[in-house]
């Protein structure tokens, strides 16, 4: 398996990452099975593994992906993530210097590791100075806890706005981003892989398959039914019919280029100049299995001309419920003057 820079950090990773957020008590519940797949993902290839502290619960992935590496440790580029809740306590969440500094001890004493090679801030944190956040990661660096930093789901402005930050205050730079790319989550292309690929970031691509939309199971009159796993996440994205419309038109295109959906949408994405790697989520060996076996995969122009016309660049045609959205387009209060400023206005 070939491997690509992975931004301008001077490490190289694989263009496939072996995603976790599926090992444990919410995926698979057999520790050894998931190690077993993390060992099968390193012997075909695989160099970067992708996890976060909030995975399975009160940390349980990352200590399986501990027990994983044991022995093999130098052989990986590792991420985990921080932001999410590790508990009821308001101040046990989010990006400020008092819970990262917090955060990564935690991480690294369940990871087993004295190191991560990529430190990302799990959602973007509106409550939180970038500055602060900036400069608790850059003390984790200088003490060598951390190799590269970088975000998740960040809007393209706060990924400029970061980048400024870190020149401004001479503070580390992030160097990747984390968002949700698939054919049928083509936003990111008109504004947050263009500016990544301004500043030099790599990108590790989150649901390259739709949350399962892309594999082919769920079709129209279908027998498969969508697991409550799915419907508690994602209901909305699972259900729009037009996620499911576009489904019905690849499926031919893929049989046409002699692929199956998985490994036409797989390659569409990181045939992307701007996409680093994408990130998998098995939660079998036999999942793995068919991943693996697309590798190596391209699409011709012509195949890709096709999937433009089913999705247009930069479009979205339904809905990914678990998409970062900014606060003001959920807080009805955020986006309208208070009565009182109006009738004085």
């Amino acid at each position: 398996m070939r491997t690509r820079p992975l931004g301008r950090t001077g490490i190289k990773v694989s263009p496939y990452c072996l995603g976790t957020m599926m090992f444990g008590p919410f995926g698979n519940p057999d520790p050894d099975d998931c190690v077993a797949i993390i060992h099968r993902a390193l012997d075909a290839g695989i160099n970067f593994i992708d996890t976060a502290d909030v995975y399975g619960g009160d940390g349980e992935t990352e200590r399986i992906v501990g027990k994983a590496l044991r022995g093999r440790r130098d052989d990986v580029v590792l991420a985990t993530k921080f932001n999410g809740p590790m508990g009821a306590d308001p101040n046990h969440r989010g990006s400020s210097r008092r819970w990262i500094v917090t955060a990564v001890e935690n991480s690294l004493r369940r990871l087993g590791v004295d190191h991560i090679d990529l430190y990302q801030v799990h959602h973007p944190d509106p409550g939180t100075d970038i500055e602060e956040t900036l400069a608790a990661l850059t003390d984790l660096m200088q003490a060598g806890k951390v190799r590269a930093i970088g975000h998740s789901s960040l809007p393209a402005a706060e990924i400029v706005e970061a980048q400024w930050a870190s020149e401004r205050r001479g503070l580390a730079r992030f160097r990747t981003e984390q968002p949700p790319y698939s054919i049928l989550n083509r936003g990111i292309e008109r504004d947050v892989l263009p500016v990544c690929e301004r500043y030099g970031l790599g990108t590790l691509v989150w649901s390259p398959l739709a949350s399962g939309l892309l594999t082919g199971r769920y079709r129209k009159g279908g027998n498969e039914q969508v697991s409550s796993a799915r419907m508690h996440w994602v209901p909305k994205h699972m259900t729009d019919k037009r996620n499911h419309d576009a489904v019905e038109e690849l499926v031919p295109i893929a049989e046409q280029a002699g692929l199956s959906l998985t490994h036409l949408a797989l390659a569409f994405v990181i045939s992307h100049p701007a996409v680093t790697s994408a990130i998998i989520g098995p939660r079998t060996m036999a999942q793995l299995g068919d991943l693996l076996a697309g590798v190596g995969t391209t699409l011709d122009d012509d195949t890709l001309d096709q999937i433009d016309k089913v999705v247009p660049p930069g479009v979205n045609p339904g809905t990914l419920d678990i998409a970062y959205v900014p606060p003001a387009l959920e807080q009805a209060d955020l986006r309208r003057r208070r009565t009182d400023d109006r009738a004085a206005a």
